[in-house]
């Protein structure tokens, strides 16, 4: 999955991981989304709220549950802002034998 800058066929896409190997086994430690997403997560202050924060998921890197498997939604426009962490994100899969589902990862709606 490396592509050097001189790489002008490599056209980053939205990914799925789905937690489960190839062998069929669901993907342990139990909480590895929360892990992985959290490493693009922020706290946010949010202004309606007083002074409180949140800690929020990335619209890039987000925590999803598909066909009853935990899963990490991946919008290919994280390449654009951090190549380096859309790569790690699909060599963290193709190192633990994840499903990787290319798929067109839908913007989450903004609440009211």
């Amino acid at each position: 999955m490396a592509t050097s800058s001189s790489d002008t066929n490599f056209s980053p896409t939205d990914f799925i991981i789905q937690g489960v190997t190839g062998k069929g086994n669901l993907f342990r430690p139990s909480d590895w989304v929360d892990r992985l997403c959290g490493i693009m997560s922020r706290f946010h202050p949010d202004v309606n709220i007083s002074n409180d924060r949140h800690l929020q998921y990335s619209p890039y890197v987000r925590p999803a549950l598909i066909e009853g498997v935990r899963s990490v939604l991946v919008d290919a426009r994280l390449y654009a802002l951090e190549p380096m962490t859309y790569h790690f994100l699909h060599s963290f899969a193709r190192d633990n034998d994840l499903h990787v589902i290319e798929a067109c990862v839908l913007q989450q709606s903004n609440k009211a």
